[in-house]
């Protein structure tokens, strides 16, 4: 075992070793900013305006809505971009994503990605957005709040989900629920 202590079996010291680091460990000392600790990591959301950045997503969704112009119980569709997401892909994620009679619907086409937007009556009341990206996501906005997100592993687990979100916060039976309980609160 002593042989081992000194080197191991085949002589060698520490010293030997790649992965042993015996260089001089003295720096130059390294000038820093006086400061709380964190203080140029906060530097970078200096001045942004949580309220205001949510009410122009809300505005936003709200604008691709009203030009969808989706009739109850159907769709629209806004391309954003110049190349479209393929057709046929998005006419299979409308047959996944059924359209309730209580509801408007819109495809909004960003190229590479798209979202469905939807809501009842008035329009804008309620926004649900379905993000169908690389990382698809489900948020929900009741009178301007933000009151729900969800990120899912893949497509099909977010439009299976989205399906049960629909009844949840647009249904005649899910906002009378959501209104028993917020007075309730």
């Amino acid at each position: 075992m002593a042989g081992r202590e000194k080197g191991g079996e085949s002589g060698r010291t520490v010293a030997d070793r790649w992965w042993a680091d015996l260089g001089d460990k003295r720096r130059e000392p390294v000038k820093r900013q006086a400061g709380p600790a964190g203080t140029s990591f906060f530097r970078a959301a200096e001045g942004f305006e949580q309220d205001r950045a949510r009410a122009q997503l809300t505005d936003n969704n709200l604008k691709l809505l009203t030009e969808a112009d989706p009739p109850e119980g159907g769709w629209g569709y806004v391309q954003l971009a110049e190349t479209q997401y393929p057709e046929k892909e998005r006419e299979r994620i409308k047959q996944m994503v059924n359209v309730p009679a209580y509801a408007r619907a819109a495809l909004i086409d960003s190229g590479r990605t798209v979202r469905i937007l939807m809501t009842g009556t008035p329009i804008g009341a309620r926004i649900l957005e379905l993000a169908l990206g690389e990382a698809p996501s489900f948020d929900c906005w009741i009178e301007g709040e933000w009151v729900r997100e969800v990120v899912f592993k893949d497509i099909n687990e977010a439009v299976k989900a989205f399906r049960g979100f629909l009844h949840e916060y647009l249904s005649p039976q899910g906002i009378a629920e959501w209104e028993q309980l917020r007075a309730h609160a």
